[in-house]
């Protein structure tokens, strides 16, 4: 099969739906590969790379639609790109099928296949393809970037001769790919940042990135806000007032405000209204992501920059993706790469539509003249929900005293135990041994019990930074083993030996091991 890419026509859109590295790996699947002339300029891909990938550069759109028996591209194709759709012809793209019903009609009609990249299903298999979670994590971290472009302020805060300064305090409304994208750029540029989201399984990953989860004070047993596929499901209209209630109560103090928030096929949620946008500080921003669904902002214009009265940037841009064009072609050609891994699973070049694969057929829109969307539930679970974790109970001052008295008298007797147990050893030893050995070993075990109780009390985490400490021990032991080497017992003696020889080794392994823990916190 050959599979073409035409060069992107939507105004300002930059990336390209195949690059040189991934022409190379479906060249390995047994396709031919070919590109309209300029197709990848604009994201930093000569005609020179193509060729010298293999590509065939083809100069004309209608040229290539034609030539080519599946075309690969970016963007919904226009109304002039699908009625250049022929019988068997197969086009992979973002379709946005649940409102493009005509141009369904027109595919099937035509007896073209079509595989929409955002309906691919969300299970565990199919990440390796999932267009829309590459995009949205390019889209978290550029609108963090965005957003620091228009705030004139430090995100981090800073101690100078000049004065203080404190750090952006950021909220991150929604905490899908883009939100934790988002998290993650903002923490780590030094932010306060700040995260809400009705699943309340995400809170442990909003917590391990460095924000805090954002909870409100509401009881509602069915409300967790998980839905089929990892996304969120619709508010109840108690919850939505709670929550727009706790954000009226942020938004004062908030410097940037990121929303994400997107149910499937349903217009954005609007979680930041006007007046919380009038509660904001001068010189605060508001990246709305969802600006192309209608925006959670209710400010936000579509594809506009817009300062308000009171000083506060809303910035709706649907391009952040294209404004990272490298990066961005070079996911999507990778998530189409691996669509037709799936496709061709012989390798040979040739393509088996396989439709009872739940990848396959929840991508497929239409297929063999007929409209293939919606599709069936898939038969694997997408992401599962956490469960949720119970609350362990906490014990009354009263049940943690007797916990206390009762781990007191296990740990006093297993001491009783084993100093009985010593005794009689001792005991044993000398009805056999001479005076003097005895005096030397009743020293021994004393030592052994005290050694014991001291080392086994020592946390794990705290064993190498002592070594530093048990250095000194052993080189007590080597002068009490010094003292002992000159006795008129052969036994003593050679014990003594012993003790020095181990005990040198201590010191030394015992300093080369300090050194190289103390090294690891040095700089070059």
């Amino acid at each position: 099969m050959k599979i073409g890419t035409p060069k992107e026509v939507m105004e300002g859109e930059a990336r390209v739906a195949m690059t040189p590295d991934s022409a190379l790996q479906l060249q390995k699947l047994g396709h031919e590969c070919a590109i309209e002339t300029g197709a990848g300029e604009r994201a930093g891909f000569t005609d020179a790379d193509y060729k010298e990938a293999g590509v065939e550069i083809i100069k004309s759109p209608a040229a290539l639609w034609k030539a080519c028996d599946i075309i690969a591209k970016v963007r919904v194709p226009t109304d002039t790109e699908v009625k250049r759709l022929t019988k068997g012809q197969t086009l992979i793209s973002f379709f946005n099928p649940g409102g493009n019903e005509e141009q369904m009609k027109i595919a099937a009609e035509k007896g073209a296949t079509v595989i929409a990249m955002e309906a691919v299903p969300r299970i565990s298999r199919a990440q390796k393809m999932d267009a829309l979670s590459s995009m949205a994590n390019i889209a978290g971290y550029r609108a963090v970037i965005e957003a620091g472009n228009n705030f004139g302020r430090f995100f981090t805060g800073q101690v100078t001769a000049a004065g203080k300064v404190p750090p952006a305090k950021v909220l991150v409304v929604g905490a899908g790919v883009a939100g934790l994208a988002a998290i993650g750029t903002s923490t780590s540029l030094g932010a306060i940042t700040y995260a809400f989201d009705v699943r309340p399984e995400v809170a442990e990953q909003i917590e391990s990135m460095g924000a805090e989860f954002v909870f409100l004070d509401f009881e509602e047993e069915q409300q967790d806000g998980s839905s089929t596929g990892g996304y969120a499901a619709p508010s109840s209209p108690e919850f939505q007032e709670k929550q727009l209630e706790k954000f009226r109560e942020m938004a004062p103090d908030m410097d940037i405000v990121i929303t994400t928030a997107l149910i499937p096929n349903r217009p954005a949620p609007v979680l930041w209204t006007k007046d919380m946008v009038e509660m904001m500080k001068n010189g605060s921003v508001i990246v709305d992501l969802a600006a192309e669904r209608g925006g959670n902002c209710e400010l936000t214009q579509k594809d506009e920059k817009i300062v308000t009265d009171n000083g506060v940037t809303i910035v709706g841009y649907t391009d952040f993706p294209s404004r990272m064009a490298t990066q961005a072609s070079t996911l999507y050609a990778t998530n189409i790469r691996h669509m037709m891994t799936d496709l061709t699973p012989e390798k040979d070049g040739k393509v088996d539509h396989n439709m009872e694969d739940d990848v396959i057929r929840g991508a497929t829109v239409t297929h063999k003249g007929e409209i293939t969307y919606p599709p069936p539930p898939p038969k694997v679970s997408a992401i599962a929900a956490a469960p949720k974790k119970e609350k362990p109970k906490e014990l009354t001052p009263e049940e943690k005293k007797a916990q206390e008295k009762a781990a007191f008298k296990k740990q006093t007797m297993n001491q009783v135990g084993l100093l009985g147990i010593g005794a009689f050893l001792v005991l044993l030893v000398g009805t056999v041994a001479p005076a003097s050995f005895m005096q030397h070993f009743i020293v021994f075990v004393l030592s052994v019990f005290i050694g014991f109780q001291v080392i086994w009390g020592v946390a794990h985490s705290l064993h190498t930074p002592l070594m530093a400490v048990t250095n000194a021990i052993s080189s007590i032991i080597i002068l009490g083993a010094l003292t002992q080497i000159g006795s008129t017992s052969y036994l003593i003696t050679l014990l003594a030996g012993i003790g020095i020889f181990m005990a040198a080794i201590n010191i030394f392994g015992g300093f080369l091991v300090t050194r190289r823990m103390l090294a690891m916190f040095q700089k070059s």
